[in-house]
């Protein structure tokens, strides 16, 4: 390792007229050493300054040398986008003998982390990596709290008194809040953005967040008391830089996560949720309303109940075995809570203590899977200390070979463990539509509030924030119904946990109601369409063959908003909009609108189904073959020659909102006669104009690869 080290300082010196510059695939982005530190670039204009880095007692960062470029493809199981590309060059430097800071360029942000080596009984020296977020600058910042549960506001200065009642504030001698949570989204420039967050935690490390002295704003993990020897590196420093579009749009947190470590995925299903806690805050425990919330998952076609706190205080005489029975006997998924027994304790609801030693875990969750329980929702934690980030881990791990899906709340914020491990379905980690049973300034701060988070803390993962109530809880909401189902779209969550109760769902018109148990939670392809943080936002998400466009109003006063859909090549939608007197315009249109007139606090969403029609021209990946498709035939070309190699007729045989099979015939010359041989062909849609093609066959007089794939694009 140590010949490594010098390998790299030799080309570093030998490159340093040329190494100085480091950019992303397009161009785009670029950086450069200034003074020790890094000063980042969009389209030539500074829009991050990274001022130091490094760690105390260490040199600063030597000439950074070119090490590689890599692409490759990976596939989610939730997300903005099932199908993602990692594509950045990356970079090295050394900062000692036995340290190196590693930066990758990806056209949508950066990612940089430290690795050590050669570690012998060490405690990790003070990381020192410091933003410099200038006054006057605007940002949408959350005060650090362990739950992550607090506002955005919208600010130009580090100059903000610290929210009363979050734990972990910590004040400057003059008073103002200097400890910030994670994700923080500046605007440098006008209509340039940039997302700063971390990603891909593993075993001993902690999570971090920003403290400041002024305008420098230094990343600080949390407590980590271990001692290593060998290597180690830290998690990835991220930032998210260009338009709204590829903020929102970037996969950039699980593109420099570990790979899932589950090769059995095929019980991970995504799905909307009936959810007890927020009409009933101790329902939980009350089979009789256990059953209420199964009937409603039942009625609205929904794949699963979550079953809340304090169900190991069942009343009615039953258990809950009882009510996991009731819920399977209706098909209908469980998941059951616990508490973490790390954070709140004294006085919190239960069940505690079960999941903390390693042997209770696995005897928890082998009970869960035996008696039919499909996840659980952990709450409750304490921070994001290396402590915290291992039990979460050693959750997960063990949750998984026990089929459970799992669902964090009162915890951190997505760090890319939901490609690690794609059981994560959802976190918490919001100031979500929970805090109408807590506090009274949710209602006039909600609807700036949900326009703000598609821009903040739901582009780094899932966002458990539970939306879509009609009725109030102990606070009323004044958002209007069309802005509340509008959530269920903008807001990404492999699990969907719906609010309200059963009677005000059966109270909403027919069309909405089939709408929940159609509702798509994992999404082909995201695009964002139009929007300001706090001010409005419109999203469209893909799933199969079927486009949602939601939009919601932030302010108090109505207003119109443009929308570019020409990107859908469909024309007839649904349209859920808002009537007077809170009342629903539920109409069908044949042309897809230009803009929609939103009320004050109002919302839409648009639901354009598309017919998968497997037509045209289409090029492999490696440019190598080309297929032709008439609908009814499929013809297989050496793209360069554009010699036929195969030719199959084309039986459609089942169609759903991702793919379409077929029955194929393939013709070909057996003895000098024409012979046909059946085989199975599936087209599946990637995202706009990329398919993957799926051959299944084997001929008995021929050598053919039965089990071919290919990745195509539509082409001209």
């Amino acid at each position: 390792m140590r010949r490594m080290f010098v390998v790299i300082a030799l080309a570093c010196l030998t490159l340093q007229a040329s190494a100085q510059q480091m950019m992303s695939p397009n161009g785009c982005i670029t950086a450069n050493l200034n003074n020790g530190g890094l000063t980042v670039s969009f389209n030539q204009k500074q829009v991050l300054d990274i001022p130091v880095v490094g760690f105390e007692g260490m040199t600063t960062p030597q000439p950074f040398c070119f090490r590689r470029h890599f692409k490759e493809e990976y596939a989610m199981l939730g997300g903005k986008r099932l199908q993602c590309s990692n594509e950045a060059n990356e970079y090295v430097s050394a900062l000692g003998q036995d340290v190196r800071m590693i930066v990758r360029f990806y056209n949508d942000g950066i990612a940089f982390r430290y690795e050590f080596t050669n570690l012998k009984d060490a405690v990790l020296p003070k990381e020192l990596t410091t933003y410099r977020i200038a006054e006057g600058t605007k940002r949408w910042m959350q005060q650090w709290t362990d739950s992550y549960e607090g506002f955005f506001p919208l600010t130009t200065s580090y100059k903000t008194l610290p929210v009363r009642n979050f734990s972990g504030v910590t004040k400057s001698a003059d008073g103002w809040n200097i400890r910030w949570g994670y994700p923080t989204l500046l605007e440098p420039i006008d209509g340039v953005f940039t997302l700063i967050s971390e990603a891909n935690i593993e075993h001993g490390q902690s999570a971090s967040c920003l403290y400041n002295d002024k305008e420098l704003f230094r990343v600080t993990p949390a407590e980590n008391p271990l001692h290593f020897s060998g290597n180690w590196h830290t998690p990835w420093r991220t930032a998210i830089i260009g338009n709204l579009a590829d903020i929102i749009e970037s996969t950039l947190i699980t593109d420099v996560s570990e790979p899932s470590q589950l090769s059995d995925i095929e019980w991970i299903q995504p799905g909307v949720v009936s959810w007890i806690y927020w009409a009933y805050n101790h329902g939980s425990n009350d089979y009789n309303i256990i059953r209420q919330y199964v009937d409603m998952a039942v009625k609205l076609h929904l794949p699963y109940v979550l079953i809340d706190a304090e169900w190991d205080e069942m009343l009615n005489g039953k258990t809950i075995e009882d009510a996991v029975k009731y819920a399977v006997n209706n098909k209908v998924k469980p998941i059951i809570w616990y508490n973490s027994s790390v954070g709140w304790i004294d006085g919190a609801p239960t069940p505690k203590f079960r999941l903390n030693k390693p042997e209770d875990r696995e005897k928890e969750f082998a009970w869960c899977e035996k008696i039919g329980v499909a996840g659980v929702k952990i709450d409750f934690f304490s921070g994001d200390s290396q402590l915290n980030m291992d039990y979460c881990i050693d959750l997960l791990e063990s949750a998984a070979r026990h089929h459970l899906l799992v669902n964090f709340h009162g915890a951190t914020v997505p760090r890319g463990w939901q490609r690690t491990w794609p059981n994560l379905v959802s976190t918490e980690g919001v100031y979500g539509a929970e805090w109408y049973n807590n506090v009274p300034t949710f209602t006039t701060q909600a609807a700036r509030h949900n326009a703000t988070l598609p821009f903040t803390r739901n582009v780094i993962g899932p966002m458990d924030y539970t939306p879509c109530a009609f009725s109030d809880s102990q606070h009323p909401h004044i958002t209007s119904n069309a802005h509340e189902l509008a959530l269920t779209v903008l807001y990404e969550s492999t699990l969907q946990h719906l609010a309200d109760k059963p009677e005000s769902y059966y109270a909403q018109p027919q069309q909405v109601q089939d709408f929940f148990g159609q509702l798509p939670t994992v999404w082909d392809e995201t695009r964002f369409v139009s929007g300001y943080p706090g001010e409005s936002v419109v999203l469209a998400r893909r799933n199969g063959n079927t486009w949602y466009v939601a939009g919601i109003n932030g302010r108090d006063e109505a207003q119109t908003l443009n929308l570019d859909l020409s990107f859908i090549p469909g024309s007839q939608a649904t349209v859920f909009a808002d009537a007077a007197n809170k009342a629903w315009d539920i109409h069908t249109v044949k042309a897809l609108p230009t803009e929609m007139a939103l009320q004050p606090r109002g919302g839409f969403v648009l639901v354009i189904p598309q017919s998968f029609e497997f037509n045209g021209k289409y090029l492999s990946q490696s440019g190598e073959i080309l297929f032709r498709s008439t609908g009814d035939s499929l013809y297989v070309d050496i793209a360069q020659s554009h010699r036929n190699v195969s030719a199959f007729k084309l039986v459609k045989n089942k169609e759903s909102k991702k793919s379409t099979t077929y029955n194929a015939y393939e013709r070909y010359m057996n003895n000098g006669r024409e012979t046909y041989r059946e085989v199975f062909i599936r087209v599946t849609r990637i995202r706009n104009k990329e398919y993957l093609l799926e051959y299944f066959g084997k001929d008995k007089d021929r050598d053919y690869n039965s089990n071919e794939r290919y990745t195509i694009r539509a082409i001209d």
